[in-house]
């Protein structure tokens, strides 16, 4: 990471409550082939959340502990804070000297920018200004949200504008939060029903639904430079597994997520 960070621009992208074993399923059935096409072997790494909802989650990513490969470890991280005594932060990873990565990556050069989705970004109120403070521009608006059905594809539209407006010769931190798997989802299932509600299959439906529409994303990261792009569930959620509904508990379908990271190559 210490040859990547400076020479390519970086994407953080976190499909917000998508299960993992929702993920493998619809990969190895070929549902999301535009996905799939950049998983490493095809196929989705199995790892665990760093926390059971948003916040907690995405408040230890930023300080570098993205999900950890789900077998014995220790893992070294990509990204470190530097502190005496830890037992994760090799080489290869990238220290910074910031409280979180954000702002470690600004320090560095980077523009970094938040593209939010779920309501913990959408700085309606202090809570909702936590996350998407932390970084240099920050976008949320209502078609970002969870209540639209077309949120991902407003997302996607507002990154290829900042991407557009940025000088070439700045490097650039994108991270976005695409709130289509959460709940409510219903919407993404033809022939579902507000009063039937979410169900396992409404959710693998959001995730199609985001597939048809993330070749933009990744051709816009990738139209300056080569982009090294980080793709992840946050947590997972829960449909009656066990009796549980929901996520922020401790259940195996909440703790254990997809991952991926790879590299976009530029087109030209």
């Amino acid at each position: 990471m210490n040859e990547v960070v400076g020479r390519d621009d970086l994407l953080l992208l976190t499909l917000d409550t998508l299960r993992h074993d929702v993920a493998v399923e619809l990969a190895a059935a070929g549902r999301i082939p535009h996905l799939a096409r950049h998983l490493p072997g095809g196929a989705w790494e199995r790892r665990h959340a760093p926390g059971s909802f948003t916040y907690a989650s995405h408040q230890a990513m930023f300080a570098g502990f993205l999900p950890t490969p789900a077998a014995p470890g220790p893992h070294p991280r990509l990204f470190a804070a530097r502190f005496a005594g830890s037992e994760t932060t090799a080489g290869r990873t990238y220290v910074f000297d910031t409280p979180d990565l954000v702002s470690g990556l600004a320090a560095a050069g980077y523009r970094t920018v938040c593209i939010g989705g779920v309501g913990f970004f959408n700085k309606q109120g202090a809570l909702g200004d936590v996350l998407p403070g932390m970084f240099q521009e920050s976008h949320w608006e209502p078609a970002f949200g969870v209540a639209s059905p077309t949120s991902f594809e407003a997302q996607v539209e507002r990154a290829e504008q900042v991407v557009a407006g940025l000088p070439a010769d700045r490097r650039l931190f994108l991270f976005l939060n695409a709130s289509a798997l959460h709940q409510p989802n219903w919407f993404h299932l033809p022939g579902a029903t507000r009063e039937a509600g979410d169900t396992r299959a409404s959710h693998a439906a959001a995730l199609e639904y985001i597939d048809r529409h993330i070749g933009r994303l990744f051709a816009a990261m990738s139209s300056r430079r080569r982009c090294f792009a980080i793709v992840c569930s946050d947590h997972g959620t829960t449909y009656g597994d066990d009796g549980y509904t929901g996520h922020r508990l401790a259940h195996e379908a909440v703790w254990t997520v997809p991952y991926a990271h790879f590299f976009l190559e530029p087109s030209a």
